[in-house]
């Protein structure tokens, strides 16, 4: 139940990590993607990587923009003929320091790519999958959408707003029988978590990293594939009955 032969995705923040992993899954799986991204040419060196032919579009965009949005959308509905499955995934870390240090414009930085940026992809697939009677988002949050932490305030905040982003939208949608729910994941071995470890402990990035595992009680971070997975359960017939929910994909951090 977890083919996806015949369907088209959407993913943003597509170029690399758990995008791109996601993508690489979901191609396996029978369907076409749109990967969305922010520079072409890392959108170009995804693309050589998953030498997926016809099967695979990439779309520069900026995600917290409404035109390049709507773009990235018309474009995907253009070349492939709809929208099954969307996972909106592009999200950055922002700043580490103490809350009472954060600058506004980097807060304001990291709202507009993890709040507007999913708001702005929901309000414009969430028409198509409307008109088609059928769909399945997806919105990345994170475990820091489910607890707090110090030192990324801005972070936190975005990932708890994604949360009743995905609550309002799922309770709006499922009379026209499409799902929309969140997943969180804990640190995974990819370049936001280098960036935060450093950002933490400049200098020692490595030290950071172990006192972590330390702190997920399956020991390890997890990798890109274990969260594509879960993705994949929920874009998939397999989820059928589930909308609205959120779905840790952490070591067991949550349950703490």
């Amino acid at each position: 139940m977890t083919e996806l032969t015949g369907k088209t995705a959407i993913i943003t923040g597509g170029a690399a990590g758990i995008g791109l992993e996601t993508a690489r899954l979901f191609l396996d799986r029978g369907a076409k993607v749109a990967i969305v991204d922010l520079e072409q040419g890392r959108l170009d060196e995804a693309a050589r990587d998953l030498d997926a032919g016809d099967a695979l579009l990439t779309i520069a965009a900026d995600v917290s923009s409404a035109e390049d949005t709507r773009r990235y959308v018309d474009r995907t509905v253009a070349e492939f003929g709809g929208i099954d499955i969307f996972f909106n995934n592009a999200g950055i870390e922002g700043k580490v320091a103490p809350l009472i240090e954060q600058d506004i414009a980097d807060f304001d930085k990291v709202m507009a790519v993890n709040v507007r940026g999913v708001f702005l992809g929901l309000q414009h697939v969430l028409p198509v999958m409307m008109k088609q009677g059928h769909g399945s988002i997806i919105n990345m949050s994170s475990v820091a959408g489910l607890k707090g932490s110090p030192n990324v305030a801005p972070y936190i905040t975005s990932k708890h707003a994604v949360v009743g982003l995905t609550r309002a939208a799922a309770i709006e949608a499922a009379a026209v029988n499409v799902r929309v729910n969140s997943v969180h994941p804990s640190p995974i071995n990819t370049r936001m978590m280098r960036a935060l470890e450093e950002g933490f402990n400049p200098g020692h990035g490595a030290e950071v990293k172990e006192q972590l595992e330390h702190s997920i009680p399956l020991a390890r971070y997890g990798e890109a594939g274990d969260v594509a997975n879960l993705v994949l359960f929920l874009a998939s017939d397999a989820s059928a009955f589930i909308t609205g929910a959120q779905y840790p994909v952490d070591g067991g951090m949550a349950a703490g």
